[in-house]
């Protein structure tokens, strides 16, 4: 949020320095993030003068320039080479000094230094309009009136200002500093009451009070959904003359990056940003049947706001309608198309309304539309502003528009919001802030806060909190309010130095994690950190985890981000998903990603939090090169070669692997202990590929890192002698049913190729209807012998192999090959 120090200064009057208020707002919790010095016009004109042009004759090598001699005030004439064409001897001109800045229209600058034109020397700039900002003519020169002085500073002459804007980052609570009255309110707070400064002094901005509050008997208003609108506010205003806004409002606004548009229209705008109170301006006679209804309308209707879209309306969406219930906008975010002030509107209705933040949060983020109204909105509104915003405005339109104002205010307020009563206790203060705060001092923070005392006995208060404080509720709320403005630096700290001691886990979790994602890294994988938070819409498509299962969220700041993940694999999909569609193009398909998190489930009414690191995988195993021929993509061996080498690097060994049933991956494997999970691997189902929106095979794999933290460190490490004796090989091609998996065939020759039998593995699997049968299927295994005490004799190596060979057939049903 940008607040101008030179609009701040209209209600809050004080001698700091625009640095001194930075680090003030920091200390009151409204965080400086920057602080801008902003110009009226770009460069302030430093080093702009007003000249006359003594001599003018045309330049004795080029046509089209002239040679002139002017006095700018500096004693002895320049000599200025010019090129427009209007340039005369007499004329009062604006001057750029050598060592000037001139910025264009486009912002870029250049610097004016003494040089020599076709021969001539040239000692600075006679300038254009467009040239320093001051318009868009490039015709020739800017001509001022005869009668102005030379040498005074063209920032004097066209009332340069200097701003400085500072940049603060808001926190969602701060409802009460949305705006520059909200911000002076809180320094003058701490201005005040740590003696900071005892002359500042606070004031309101003047509005017109001889408007009564009553039913408005030019307009009708109907609101059907006064929990959405607690609070709607009008007036009719007439004779409005629509033009440019004056120049002290426009500069304003573009200090704090407001485009101006027209009278109108900045008027309310600069209402919003001074009081915080959204206003919004209807063309009167474009308002069929002289009605207003602030309601919803059925799920899907079309309405075309004011950047010409056409929208389908949720039922949930508030709106204003006129007398036929025909949309005309957004309540709190935007306006419709066919409502709004033009050049040729006479009259307008004025709306001041007290929105619900959480139905404006829902509107503005289901329709993108996050405008600086449903940000005030949706951060909570003060019904108590409505009024008032509306008597400022007509205060300034009467001054700027010309209006007359119809009156009177039209002001819908069923039930009227009370303030909240929230009782504090000095021992609790104390005991939070860690200091002792006179029973004198609270009184006087909360008097200058707007918190009224309407009770109290010898341990506690009870106090009233403005409207404008939605975030103020509990006792300990009001005790952070007087914190902010006791100050953080006046709480003593201890001189003494301790500190304790703690154990730490072996393995340390964080070293372990830490040092997995360095080898992921080194092997070619790119880590990536997601929200927690993802869309329940996922688990009603693709992924097939029931809903009870799921962790719902209220989030207002993203309804569509409703639940907490309940496995890591969605958040690496989505980024998989953004990526592959967005670099198309670029024909970039290859990814190799992996992230540590946490999953979210609920199981028997409790939510458990559990670690995981998710592995993803899609595209060529090799990178494009002249010098690789193989041109195979990725697929299950390649992931399952990263988990073992993880299950490896972390020492869990002795682990089974079962063909996984998974909600979201097929044709893959479960590596588990017993019942306990340790990694699920495989290709990510089709619906949940189509479900983002992915046409490639991706291999992912989830590792229950929880489960992994458990068995890390646990096993001994051995070390064994590299045997200096050579492996023997020997193939075998065993033709077996459909049903029987590798895992089958291995424990058998694991148990049969004891205790020379180190290494087996299925190198190829050969199907063939005619040739093997229907329901048969070839594997061809390699088995692998050593011995450590002398070299492998054959006679021992085929009594091995006829022992597995006559297992496999005895146990399985296989027979081999030929």
């Amino acid at each position: 949020m940008k607040i101008s120090y030179n609009w701040l200064s209209d209600y809050l009057k004080t001698s700091l320095s625009p640095e001194s208020i930075g680090e003030l707002l920091t200390d009151i919790g409204l965080e400086l993030e920057g602080l801008e010095t902003v110009e009226s016009i770009k460069g302030g004109l430093r080093d702009i003068v007003i000249g006359q042009v003594l001599t003018c004759e045309k330049h004795p090598n080029a046509d089209k320039l002239s040679v002139t001699t002017v006095d700018a005030g500096q004693g002895t004439p320049l000599h200025i080479v010019c090129g427009a064409p209007n340039v005369a001897a007499g004329q009062k001109v604006l001057v750029a000094l050598v060592g000037a800045k001139v910025y264009g229209k486009d912002g870029l600058s250049f610097e004016i230094n003494k040089g020599n034109i076709r021969g001539e020397v040239s000692e600075g700039m006679l300038c254009a309009e467009d040239e320093l900002g001051l318009g868009n003519s490039h015709e020739g020169l800017l001509i001022l009136p005869d009668e102005t002085k030379v040498g005074t500073l063209a920032a004097e002459y066209f009332n340069v200002t200097t701003d400085y804007v500072f940049e603060i980052g808001l926190t969602p609570n701060r409802s009460d500093a949305t705006n520059h009255i909200g911000v002076a309110r809180d320094l003058y707070a701490a201005l005040k009451f740590r003696s900071i400064d005892n002359t500042a002094s606070f004031c309101t901005p003047d509005v017109v009070e001889d408007v009564s509050i009553a039913d408005n008997k030019s307009l009708h208003i109907e609101v059907e959904n006064t929990a959405a609108c607690p609070r709607y506010s009008g007036i009719m205003i007439e004779s409005i003359t629509v033009g440019e806004s004056p120049d002290w409002l426009k500069t304003r606004l573009l200090a704090i990056d407001q485009r101006p548009i027209n009278n109108v229209v900045d008027i309310t705008n600069y209402i919003l940003h001074e009081t915080g109170q959204p206003l919004h301006a209807f063309d009167a006679d474009k308002i069929v049947e002289n009605t207003i209804k602030v309601k919803n309308l059925p799920d899907g209707t079309a309405f075309t706001t004011l950047d010409g879209i056409e929208r389908k309306l949720s039922a949930n969406d508030l709106m204003i309608c006129d007398g036929d219930s025909a949309p005309m906008c957004m309540a709190g975010v935007f306006g419709g198309q066919h409502s709004g002030v033009s050049d040729a509107t006479k009259r307008i209705f004025l709306e001041s309304a007290c929105f619900n933040a959480s139905s404006i949060r829902k509107t503005s983020t289901a329709h993108n539309l996050r405008t600086d109204a449903a940000r005030c909105f949706e951060k909570g509104s003060d019904p108590d502003a409505t009024v008032f915003a509306l008597k400022r405005a007509i205060y300034l339109f009467r001054k700027y528009t010309d209006a007359v104002i119809l009156g009177p205010i039209t002001d819908i307020f069923p039930t009227p919001i009370e303030r909240r009563k929230v009782k504090v206790r000095f021992h609790r203060i104390n005991s939070l802030i860690g200091t002792e705060i006179s029973q004198q001092n609270i009184r006087t923070i909360l008097q200058l806060l707007d918190m009224q005392v309407v009770a109290e006995d010898k341990e506690s208060l009870t106090i009233t909190i403005p409207n404008n404080k939605t975030d103020v509720w509990r006792e300990v709320d009001v005790i952070e309010e007087i914190f902010r403005i006791y100050g953080l630096n006046e709480i003593p700290t201890d001189s003494r130095l301790s500190f304790s001691y703690n154990s730490r886990q072996y393995p340390d979790p964080t070293t372990v994690k830490s040092d997995i994602a360095k080898l992921l890294s080194g092997i070619g994988l790119n880590e990536i950190m997601s929200v927690s938070l993802t869309q329940s819409s996922y688990f009603e498509k693709g992924f097939n985890i029931p809903r009870e299962k799921l962790v719902f969220i209220n989030n207002t700041g993203n309804v569509h981000l409703d639940i907490m993940r309940p496995t890591l694999l969605v958040s690496g999909i989505e980024a998989l998903s953004y990526n592959i569609n967005r670099q198309q193009h670029n024909q970039q398909n290859n990814y190799r990603f992996f992230e540590f998190g946490r999953k979210y489930i609920k199981e028997d009414d409790q939510i458990l939090e559990k670690d995981q690191l998710a592995i993803f995988m899609v595209g060529q195993r090799w990178p494009e090169n002249w010098n690789i021929a193989d041109k195979s993509k990725l697929g299950f061996g390649d992931i399952k070669a990263v988990v073992e080498y993880i299950l490896n690097k972390t020492g869990i060994s002795g682990y089974q692997e079962t063909v996984l049933t998974d909600e979201h991956l097929t044709a893959g494997l479960m590596l588990h202990r017993g019942p306990q999970v340790l990694a699920r691997i495989g290709k990510l189902k089709a619906t949940v590929c189509k479900t983002f929106d992915i046409k490639q095979e991706i291999w992912a794999a989830v590792i229950e890192w929880h489960e992994i933290l458990k068995l890390t460190g646990k096993q001994a490490v051995h070390a064994t002698e590299l045997n200096k004796f050579p492996s023997v090989r020997r193939d075998l091609a065993l033709i077996i049913e459909k049903n029987i998996k590798f895992s089958d065939i291995a424990k058998i020759a694991n148990k049969a190729g004891k205790p020379l039998l180190k290494e087996l593995m299925l190198f190829d699997v050969y199907e063939n209807a005619k040739q093997i049968g229907e329901t048969k299927k070839s594997y061809a295994v390699s088995f692998i012998f050593e011995q450590t005490n002398g070299t492998l004799k054959d006679e021992e190596v085929e009594q091995l192999m006829q022992k597995i060979r006559k297992s496999c057939e005895e146990q399985l049903g296989a027979f081999i090959r030929h």
